[in-house]
């Protein structure tokens, strides 16, 4: 299930939201302050595995010297 991380425009509070589909089209309601205008967040879990994923294909797939 993908968990998709979101901001409240109205205050400030980040959270988290797991979904069953990604076809859920639905966007959800702040939970602390119950506003509908929310936008999705970058997560930085997500961010940083990609980051230290590739440079450890990157080191794999380069030829050796000779």
């Amino acid at each position: 299930m993908p968990v998709y991380e979101y901001r409240c425009s109205e205050c400030g509070e980040q959270f988290e939201l797991f979904l069953r589909s990604v076809a859920q089209k639905a966007a959800p309601a702040c939970p602390k302050c119950g506003s509908a205008e929310v936008e999705k967040a970058i997560s930085l879990f997500g961010v940083g595995g990609a980051s230290r994923s590739s440079k450890a294909s990157a080191a794999t797939c380069a030829p050796a010297s000779t």
